[in-house]
């Protein structure tokens, strides 16, 4: 008999939307490498995304999310080492094609290990005051792409 999915607590919700988006970032790196698209073209919208996207998220998310399991866990050890190797990436100028390659596969992996392993440990273990306190925080915006380029189509 296998296992229902634990549905998403309310309080974690923007933070899966924004997954989503954090995939489809995967997917327009994937399908510009592969239709052989400018690197610099990629890595500009690639940059774009993280600055206006992933650092807000990855700062909710260590500020807020990750200290409702203990420092120590290593689910937390793992997530915050997996941002720490996005970040260098997306910082790395000298092989951008080696970067954007392990970015899409990167950023990928991190997203499902959140979305299947560690969202739902923190579920779990979190109270519904401390829930609340995420929901307050985050609150849930619309996600606003930037279209000026749009390389992936």
């Amino acid at each position: 008999m296998t296992q229902k999915p634990l549905k998403r607590h309310k309080a974690l919700q923007p933070f899966s939307r924004e997954h989503h988006h954090g995939l489809l970032l995967s997917w327009k790196i994937r399908s510009g490498l592969s239709k052989n698209i400018e690197l610099e073209r990629i890595k500009t919208y690639a940059d774009w995304f993280f600055i206006n996207q992933l650092v807000p998220h990855f700062e909710l998310e260590e500020k807020y999310i990750f200290p409702l399991l203990d420092s120590d866990h290593e689910l937390i050890k793992r997530a915050l080492a997996e941002h720490r190797r996005l970040t260098r990436l997306f910082a790395d100028t000298k092989n951008i094609e080696k970067s954007l390659h392990k970015i899409e596969e990167e950023l990928e992996q991190h997203i499902r290990f959140e979305e299947r392993i560690l969202f739902p440990e923190i579920q779990k273990n979190a109270t519904d005051e401390q829930l609340a306190l995420i929901e307050n925080v985050h609150g849930d915006h619309l996600f606003d792409d930037n279209l000026e380029d749009e390389f992936w189509k």
